[in-house]
Formats: C-alpha cells, sequence, structure tokens
C-alpha cells in the first residue's frame, strides 16, 4: 500500500508533475504574462489579397463577384481587332459596331461587282465578239459566277471583300456579330447574284436595295434576311 498523503506537503523538484498549459483565469482571459494568440486574419500566412476588390468590400450593384466588368458588358479592349465589338451598345447587339452607311455599302459593291465584270470580260474577251449581244451576254453571266464564288469565300474568311474593306465596313451575323459561317456567307450570295442572272438584274438589286432602306432597325437588305447577317462598320 501507498503511505503516500495527498495532504501533506508537495515534493520538491522533479517529482512534481507539470502542466503546459496555465489554469484559465477567471472570465476567460488570457493569462498574465502570456502573449494573445493571432486570429485567422492576421500573422504569418494571412490572407492579403484583393480577389475581388479590397479586404472588406463586396461587389455592388449589377458587378460580377469577381471584380470585373458589370454583368451583359464587354470586357475593357474588347473590340480593337478585326471582326470585333466596338462602340458599345450602337449596334445590334450589346457592344456591336453601329450599322453600316447606305453610302459606303453601295460604293463596297460597285467595287466588287466592276471588278468582278472587268475580269469575266478578260476572259471571254479572246474567245467572243464582246460588240454583240451574245458576247456581252456571256461575259455578265461569267462575272456573276465570279462574284457568287469570291463573295461567298471571302465573307466566310473574315466577313469582308476587297470592297468592304476600302469602306471599313463587314458582314457579321445578326445573333453576335461574328464572321458570317459557310452557309450565311454562301446564302448571301446566292440571294443576291443568282435572281439577277435568273431575271433582270437590275430590277432585282433595286428591290433588294429598297428592302433594305425601309427595313428597321438593322437595315436588312433580302439577301441579309435570308442569311441572317447585318452589315456593321469596322476599324480595318
Amino acid at each position: 500500500m501507498s503511505t503516500h498523503d495527498p495532504s501533506g506537503p508537495q515534493p520538491e523538484g522533479g517529482d512534481q508533475p507539470s502542466f503546459d498549459k496555465q489554469p484559465p483565469t477567471p472570465g476567460g482571459g488570457t493569462p498574465e504574462g502570456e502573449q494573445p494568440r493571432p486570429t485567422p486574419s492576421e500573422g504569418p500566412g494571412a490572407y492579403q489579397g484583393t480577389y475581388g476588390g479590397a479586404p472588406g468590400t463586396g461587389p455592388t450593384q449589377g458587378q460580377s463577384p469577381y471584380g470585373q466588368q458589370p454583368y451583359g458588358q464587354p470586357p475593357p479592349g474588347y473590340g480593337s481587332g478585326p471582326g470585333a465589338y466596338g462602340t458599345p451598345g450602337a449596334g445590334p447587339v450589346p457592344g456591336m459596331p453601329p450599322i453600316g452607311t447606305w453610302p459606303k455599302r453601295i460604293i463596297a459593291r460597285l467595287i466588287d461587282y466592276v471588278l468582278m465584270q472587268i475580269i469575266g470580260v478578260v476572259i471571254v474577251g479572246p474567245f467572243s465578239d464582246l460588240s454583240t449581244r451574245g458576247g456581252s451576254t456571256e461575259a455578265f453571266w461569267l462575272g456573276c459566277a465570279l462574284y457568287l464564288v469570291y463573295e461567298a469565300l471571302m465573307l466566310s474568311r473574315d466577313g469582308q471583300t476587297l470592297g468592304k474593306k476600302a469602306m471599313k465596313i463587314r458582314v457579321a451575323m445578326l445573333i453576335d456579330g461574328s464572321a458570317p459561317t459557310q452557309s450565311a456567307a454562301w446564302t448571301r450570295a446566292a440571294v443576291f447574284i443568282l435572281p439577277a442572272v435568273v431575271c433582270c438584274a437590275a430590277l432585282w438589286w433595286l428591290i433588294d436595295g429598297l428592302f433594305g432602306v425601309f427595313d428597321k432597325p438593322y437595315r436588312q437588305c433580302i439577301h441579309d434576311k435570308a442569311a441572317k447577317t447585318v452589315v456593321v462598320t469596322t476599324e480595318v
């Protein structure tokens, strides 16, 4: 049996038990002489960044929680490259450039049409008499065929023909402003050219153009309606 008396004096030296922590002080405070422990927001390893804004601040109304542009608006610099958007709110969809003006669109058409007809005359000239109706008709048909292929390929590439590049306008998909798809580019070119070849070219192009003059709000001609495209301005 142990003869140790717990009520007696405690032994000195190594026989006395030790504890790492001091007993809590009344009221839950920090024991005297001990430094307070750092909170999670202080000391080494604490987050000091500004993700989404300054510490303690939240997103303002209409702003994304990541500190970026408000919802529905393009980021800064959006619209600086070819085929990109420009002035916010000026076009068919948010961020799309303004609609191309009629003088620019007409001059661009004339540049492309004359260019293709010249190529048609150069090809047909050595094999036919252009002074006769037959020779001029063949040159016209060949020019229209070249125009169809030329416009479809150019528009599906970046939305611009040579004439449109000169006038700084481009064809864009109405839904999002991107360059026309191959299907849209071929549809647009075919609706513009084929009726002119089958019937009277001048009458068809007049009807097609007047349709766009009275169309609101996107000034779409019949060939634009068929392809779901729109003509907008561009910086290049």
